[in-house]
C-alpha cells in the first residue's frame, strides 16, 4: 500500500474539509445577519428580525463550543479584542468567538492527524517525521489568524476608501430634510451594490436605533466594529453634533474633505514608493539580461581568440 499517496490525499481532505466548514459557517452568519437587516426594513416584521432560529445553525455552530474550550481567551479583555477583531472583518454573532476557537481547535487537530499520516508512513518516528507533525499543526492553528487578518484587513480598506462618496450622498440627503436615521437608512439603500461593506455597518447601525438602543451607543459601535479611524472620527462629530445641535451637513462636508485629502496623500505617497519598488526587479531581472547582452560578445570573442592562441 502506498502509504505516501495516502497521506497526501488526507492533508488534501482535511484542509478542504475544514475551509469549506469555515467558508460556510461565516457565510451563513452573514446572510442570517442580512436576513434580518431585510426583515427590520419593514416596521412589521421589527419583533420577528430580533429572534434567531435555532433550526438555522450549522453542525460547526453546534460543535464549537466544546472545540473552543481551549482556545478560547480567558480573560475579558483578550474576549473583547477578538471580538473586535471579528466584528472588523464582518463576523458580528454572538457565538463568532467560539465558532472561531473551535474552527481554530478543529483545523488544528485535523492538520495534525493529517500531519503524523504523512510523516509517519513516510518518514517513521524520526526528526522528520516530528517534524512534519510540528508544521502541519502549526500551519492549523495559525491559519484562521492569518485568514482572518486578511478579512480583516481588506474590510477595512474597502470601507475606508468608500467613506468620502458615502458622507457626500449623507450630506445631500441631511440638506434635503431627512433626519439621520433616515439619511443613514437611504444612504445603506444607495450603496448597497457599491459599497457593500460601509453600507452594512450604516444599515447595522440605523438597525441598533430602530430596536431602542440611544443613539450614542450605536454611533460608537459603528465606529468600533468598522475599525476605521475615520469612521471612529465620523461617529464622534456625530454624537458631538447631536449633543450640542450644531449643523450636521456642515460637520459631514469637513469630514468627507479630510477623508478626501487624506486619501489623495496616501495615493501619493504609494506612487512615490514605486520607483523605490522598482529597483529590485530592476536589480535581479533586468540588469542580468542587459549585461549578458552587452558583455556577452566581447566574453565569446576573448575566449575565441585564447583558443586560437
Amino acid at each position: 500500500m502506498d502509504y505516501t499517496l495516502l497521506g497526501q490525499f488526507a492533508v488534501f481532505g482535511t484542509v478542504t474539509v475544514m475551509l469549506w466548514a469555515m467558508f460556510m459557517l461565516f457565510a451563513g452568519d452573514s446572510s442570517r445577519a442580512s436576513e434580518r437587516l431585510d426583515q427590520l426594513k419593514d416596521t412589521n416584521s421589527k419583533s420577528a428580525g430580533m429572534n434567531d432560529n435555532p433550526n438555522s445553525m450549522s453542525m460547526l455552530e453546534k460543535a464549537a463550543p466544546a472545540l473552543s474550550k481551549a482556545f478560547e481567551p480567558k480573560s475579558k479583555l483578550e474576549q473583547n479584542e477578538l471580538k473586535v477583531k471579528l466584528a472588523n472583518a464582518g463576523f458580528n454573532s454572538p457565538n463568532a468567538t467560539q465558532v472561531y476557537a473551535g474552527a481554530r481547535a478543529g483545523l488544528g487537530i485535523f492538520c495534525a492527524l493529517a500531519g503524523a499520516a504523512l510523516g509517519f508512513f513516510r518518514w517513521g518516528a524520526n526528526m522528520q517525521g516530528m517534524m512534519a507533525l510540528a508544521i502541519t499543526t502549526a500551519i492549523g492553528l495559525y491559519a484562521p489568524a492569518i485568514w482572518l487578518w486578511l478579512i480583516r484587513k481588506g474590510r477595512m480598506e474597502r470601507i475606508f476608501l468608500s467613506l468620502p462618496d458615502l458622507l457626500d450622498l449623507l450630506v445631500v440627503c441631511v440638506e434635503a430634510g431627512l433626519g439621520l436615521d433616515a439619511a443613514m437608512r437611504r444612504v445603506a439603500d444607495d450603496l448597497e451594490d457599491a459599497a457593500p461593506d460601509a453600507s452594512y455597518e450604516f444599515a447595522l447601525c440605523n438597525m441598533q436605533l430602530q430596536m431602542g438602543i440611544p443613539k450614542k451607543q450605536a454611533l460608537h459601535d459603528l465606529g468600533v466594529r468598522s475599525g476605521v479611524d475615520d469612521m471612529r472620527a465620523l461617529a464622534a462629530i456625530l454624537i458631538q453634533a447631536e449633543k450640542f445641535g450644531s449643523s450636521i451637513a456642515q460637520a459631514l462636508r469637513v469630514q468627507s474633505d479630510s477623508m478626501r485629502v487624506k486619501r489623495r496623500q496616501m495615493a501619493e505617497e504609494k506612487a512615490q514608493q514605486t520607483s523605490v519598488k522598482m529597483i529590485f526587479p530592476l536589480v535581479i531581472f533586468i540588469f542580468p539580461g542587459v549585461f549578458v547582452v552587452i558583455v556577452g560578445p566581447a566574453a565569446v570573442m576573448m575566449i575565441n581568440n585564447l583558443l586560437t592562441d
